[in-house]
Order: structure tokens, then C-alpha cells, then sequence
């Protein structure tokens, strides 16, 4: 059993291509599906444009169950999604927020404190307004096309993602 006061627990890991990419959501997926608890859990993406935040966010997407195109919300700032067996899904990308009266406005804060499974790209951006992440995954891109990815798990709920995404 995992203690709350043993955390955040932090790993590094390397994705060498984005074959390790997709293996590692797939790993996440399938510790949500094995655990219904972990399918409300909120998981920040963070790394510089390029860094394969979104890349991640697709192949976890389409290994919960979610089917057909998925595509960046930078514009739209949220983009839902349900999953197999009816998991909400909410992909948030807040590169361009800039205004708090939007988190009010477009119910950001319902749907954080909702069930799903909320994924957020550029957390940083709304800061004052996102809650501490279950597991935040920072990607770094080498000069090669390798990765270097740091997972810190803050909470009993990350600690248990991270378990299942363990290599």
C-alpha cells in the first residue's frame, strides 16, 4: 500500500522513439481500465513546443477506447472525448489561455472537479486555476529524436497510474 507521505515519488525515463511513447500510454490505459478508481485522474503535460505533449495525449487517447481523429484543442482550449465504456475524457491545451474569467465562463472548474479523465497540455498557463495533477509527465526532446521524461506522481491516485506505467 502506498503512504501519502511518501510522495511525490519522481522517475526518469528515456522514450528512445515514439514506439516507447505509445508502450507507455498504452501501460497508463491499461492501469485505468484495470482500476476504475484511476479513470478520474488528472495528468499534466508539460515541455516545450515539439516535446511530444500532444503525440503522448493521442496515443493514450486511442488506447482508452476513444476512436477517430483526435486533434490538438489549442484553439479550442478543451476538447472532450468519451472513451470505452463511456470514460469522459477532457484533452486541455492551455497554451493560449490568457483570460481567468474563461475557467469560470467555460466551466473548467466542473469539469476538473467531475469524473473523466482530464489530460492538460501547458498546465503552467493556468496555474492559479488547475489543482495539484495526479501525474505530471515532463518531456524533454533530445537532439537525437529521443526523449527524456520526468513522472512525478502526487498522489495516491498518480502513484498507482505510475505503477502501471511502470517499464
Amino acid at each position: 500500500m502506498l503512504a501519502a507521505d511518501h510522495l511525490p515519488i519522481v522517475e526518469t525515463r528515456h522514450w528512445p522513439d515514439e514506439a516507447a511513447t505509445r508502450e507507455f500510454a498504452a501501460r497508463l490505459a491499461g492501469a485505468i481500465a484495470a482500476h476504475p478508481e484511476l479513470a478520474d485522474a488528472y495528468i499534466s503535460l508539460q515541455g516545450d513546443l515539439g516535446a511530444g505533449k500532444t503525440t503522448f495525449v493521442r496515443h493514450l487517447l486511442h488506447a482508452v477506447g476513444v476512436r477517430g481523429r483526435i486533434k490538438s484543442p489549442t484553439y479550442a482550449v478543451v476538447e472532450p472525448h468519451v472513451a470505452a465504456g463511456g470514460l469522459a475524457v477532457h484533452h486541455f491545451d492551455f497554451y493560449r489561455f490568457n483570460d481567468p474569467r474563461e475557467w469560470e465562463d467555460a466551466g473548467f472548474r466542473d469539469i476538473f472537479a467531475g469524473p473523466g479523465l482530464k489530460l492538460a497540455e501547458w498546465p503552467e498557463k493556468a496555474a492559479n486555476h488547475v489543482p495539484i495533477e495526479d501525474l505530471a509527465i515532463k518531456i524533454e526532446a533530445m537532439s537525437d529524436e529521443t526523449r527524456t521524461v520526468t513522472l512525478q506522481a502526487n498522489s495516491i491516485r498518480g502513484a498507482r497510474l505510475l505503477q502501471g506505467g511502470a517499464a
